[in-house]
């Protein structure tokens, strides 16, 4: 009983020594493990209302797309379900900012982008050029994708090659990289702009156009509705694709380029472009 009465308070001492030293350990390692935490981490943990705010000023992320495009917006023509690159990954990202999606479609690529550099949308997937880099802001590209042309049925064209030739007239999207970079390019054929993919379409179907040019991705689907057209081998060109914001959404610009590392080194772009029926990417 002595011998309790002597060292009971001395091993309560000790215990109480023991815990306080343990308390401080934690604190030291907890304090070690926030320190390690990169200022950028924190910066988008605290930021997460100012992301939203200048990412989906609306309070919607508004997803512009066009129809006909694996990369924007195209229908399963068996389910009829709406896929699409910058479909998904505009509602991937809305998810992901916890805000509701609102996708605007409209005919072709120009119109899409006349929104996004008004403002009238917050965000699309589309090609990165340096000319459209005056008017948005891009991430890094995401997707090379091949540039060629489609020709109609019983069509003596077979390669990239034969199509600048006089009297050939190739049809492009008004407004489209194509029909800039083709402009110039082109010595002897022809550029017409069609006002949408269903035109250029029946453009090719009619006889009004020789071959149409845009990326693979869009002319294989074309392709597929026209029978006996082909896809010329070789290719003219590549598109690199990125996510695109209007100009102006700063406080947005990092949380948009850490979302596109994710969806492309978690393996989430490669399903939205299985999905999409994308072909025509660029192998080298």
């Amino acid at each position: 009983m002595k011998f309790k009465k002597i060292y009971a308070p001395i091993a309560r001492s000790l215990m109480l020594g023991l815990l306080s030293l343990s308390l401080v350990g934690c604190a030291i390692d907890f304090k070690a493990f926030t320190a390690g935490k990169s200022s950028r981490e924190t910066k988008s943990a605290l930021a997460t209302a100012e992301v939203r705010q200048a990412l989906a000023p609306s309070g919607v992320l508004r997803v512009g797309v066009y129809l006909g495009s694996p990369t924007s917006w195209v229908k399963d023509p068996k389910s009829g379900e709406s896929v699409g690159i910058a479909l998904d990954l505009g509602k991937e990202l809305a998810k992901r900012l916890n805000v509701p999606v609102q996708v605007v479609e409209f005919d072709r690529v120009a119109q899409v982008l006349d929104s996004l550099k008004d403002g009238k949308i917050d965000f699309t997937f589309t090609n990165a050029t340096a000319v459209r880099a005056k008017d948005m802001d891009f991430t890094v590209p995401l997707v090379r994708l091949e540039l060629g042309y489609l020709v109609a049925v019983a069509s003596q064209l077979q390669s990239v090659t034969e199509i600048d030739k006089a009297g050939l007239r190739v049809g492009v999207s008004q407004g489209s990289s194509s029909q800039g970079v083709l402009t110039q390019l082109f010595k002897q054929a022809k550029v017409i702009p069609a006002d949408s993919l269903a035109k250029a379409k029946n453009m090719l179907e009619t006889k009004q156009i020789d071959a149409f040019a845009t990326n693979k991705g869009i002319l294989f689907e074309m392709s597929d509705t026209l029978p006996g057209s082909q896809v010329l081998q070789g290719r003219w060109g590549l598109e690199n694709l990125a996510i695109a914001i209007p100009k102006g959404r700063d406080a947005g610009r990092e949380f948009v380029q850490s979302f596109a590392n994710n969806v492309g080194q978690s393996g989430l772009l490669n399903k939205v472009i299985v999905r999409s029926g994308l072909r025509g990417t660029a192998k080298d």
